[in-house]
């Protein structure tokens, strides 16, 4: 066990480890929370600050933006100067982002609020569970971790229902306002209960904050070229060719770091790099359904926003029942074939959702598209977190569900910046007549995504877990003292549906 778990040993059946799973799932439910409960609220953002179809897609990219950018960063930050401390800069950076959200008076002010929230889940997120990792002693280690995801995943999945309540009964602005209580309790346990962890190792690294900053870049001027596109403006140009020089400054960055925020070197193993792409298309092609689903529900279908919130707790029921299931049916037969039929399963559910319209009810218009679509998740999220970690050695796992986790972002970023202007969905894109047009065209293009990433993962996944020397990989540290060691960690996709944090935390008996 890690150095840190052999001087607190806590166990999860004792007050002060249930304090401490507290903290952790408190936090980390902040952020995942509010990467799926602002897209119920959009209708009404729109409704009160004005803005055209562009601002609201930044609602939600602002946030997805940094939280992608920074999130590797935020994890080394914490290794070096203590988990515990970033942790806690990250809630209250969270909670004040949050309250410039919730007052804002413009839709400029409230975008560039989600820009600083974003920054706030960065530091937050990777410390949640290496808080876990570091703090409680082996035997409890994957107990914590399977209960931390299980009820994150619960409390994400309450989120837009949740939103959608606040939404009727008070204001938008309160689906912000409330993460400050949320946050002040989080701030109040960590502090008394939390112990202060970091990595031995770490103390002298150089931080890549150069390697921080022009990955934000890249994705930024990406990003922004792919929303504005659809406007015709002069600054799409300029805004995608800085995005491409800065990505290329971040690779020669990255190769040349000593401490590189992100390993480049990993992704010359053959395995890691598929399960990536995989990952990246999944996601991918997820981004523009919880984008714009809950809002066809509202502004064409007539659902009310506790309806329209409610509208995935399906997916979520479903991957708790079978998730454990399939994730032991991979560790049998290997990845590959849930990799495969997953996502084929996932476009079936999409495209039987893209027929959403003003006649549709629940149970006939939505309950059997999100059914399906939750039966593909089931497939395939287990397998896929499961293969991505197996592509490293043990003792990188953390490195490998960092990596993992910020591709998946970046997927959902880039989708729900370029979907909807492919779908021709422009500046009056929240109206429900160009809604009803664009809506099934953007399902449609997602649907064809997932197709791609089934196919990519039928040609290239192996169902061989890699021996911990495959070219490309880091070696791993002689001492059996790694803060991840055995367990499969899972990870959360911002955007993502209710629950995409699988519980798989086992050890390889368990």
């Amino acid at each position: 066990m890690s150095g840190a778990a052999r001087q607190t040993g806590l166990s999860l059946d004792t007050s002060k480890g249930r304090w401490v799973l507290l903290a952790t799932v408190l936090g980390s439910a902040l952020a995942g929370i509010d990467a799926t409960v602002v897209n119920v609220a959009l209708p009404a953002i729109g409704a009160d600050l004005g803005g055209g179809f562009a601002s609201l897609q930044w609602t939600v990219s602002a946030y997805a933006l940094t939280l992608a950018s920074f999130i590797l960063l935020g994890g080394t930050l914490g290794d070096r100067f203590g988990r515990r401390r970033v942790f806690l800069v990250g809630v209250v950076w969270f909670a004040l982002a949050s309250a410039l959200c919730g007052l804002a008076v413009s839709v400029e002010m409230l975008i560039g609020a989600r820009a600083l929230q974003g920054v706030g889940a960065a530091l937050l997120t990777p410390g949640s569970l290496a808080i876990l990792q570091a703090s409680f002693g082996r035997v409890d280690r994957a107990r914590a971790i399977g209960a931390w995801s299980g009820l994150g995943g619960v409390a994400t999945a309450i989120g837009p229902l949740l939103g959608g309540w606040l939404v009727e009964v008070a204001s938008w602005r309160w689906v912000f306002l409330i993460n400050l209580p949320l946050a002040a309790l989080v701030v109040a346990v960590a502090v008394r209960h939390v112990p202060e962890t970091r990595d031995p190792s770490a103390g002298g690294a150089s931080v890549d904050w150069s390697g921080g900053v022009l990955g934000a870049l890249a994705l930024a001027g990406v990003t922004f070229a792919l929303i504005e596109a659809g406007s015709g403006a002069g600054v799409v140009v300029p805004a995608l060719a800085v995005g491409v020089v800065a990505a290329g400054l971040f690779v020669v960055r990255e190769r040349r770091a000593r401490y590189p925020v992100l390993p480049l070197s990993v992704f010359s193993a053959a395995q890691f790099s598929a399960t990536n792409a995989v990952t990246f298309l999944v996601y991918g092609g997820f981004g523009a359904l919880f984008f714009l689903l809950v809002v066809q529900l509202q502004v064409v279908a007539g659902f009310g926003a506790v309806a329209s919130g409610a509208a995935l707790l399906p997916v979520t029921l479903v991957m708790l029942v079978l998730s454990s299931r399939s994730g032991a049916l991979a560790a049998r037969i290997g990845p590959r074939l849930q990799m495969s039929v997953g996502p084929v399963v996932c476009a079936g559910g999409m495209l039987l959702l893209s027929g959403i319209d003003e006649t549709s009810s629940y149970a006939l218009g939505v309950l059997p598209g999100v059914s399906v679509f939750g039966l593909g998740l089931a497939i395939m999220v287990a397998p896929l977190t499961a293969a991505a970690l197996a592509a490293a050695p043990a003792a990188h796992a953390g490195m490998a569900s960092g990596v993992n986790n910020a591709v998946a972002r970046t997927g959902g970023l880039l989708a729900v910046a370029a979907i909807p202007a492919l779908a021709g969905l422009g500046s009056d894109g929240f109206s429900a007549p160009d809604l009803a047009a664009g809506y099934p065209v953007a399902l449609q293009i997602s649907a064809g995504i997932l197709l791609l990433a089934g196919l990519v993962a039928a040609l290239t996944v192996s169902n061989e877990l890699l021996e911990h020397d495959e070219p490309g990989l880091p070696e791993a540290p002689d001492a059996p003292e790694a803060i991840v060691s055995e367990h499969h960690l899972p990870h959360c996709a911002v955007g993502g549906p209710p629950l995409l944090c699988t519980c798989e935390s086992e050890t390889p008996g368990g």
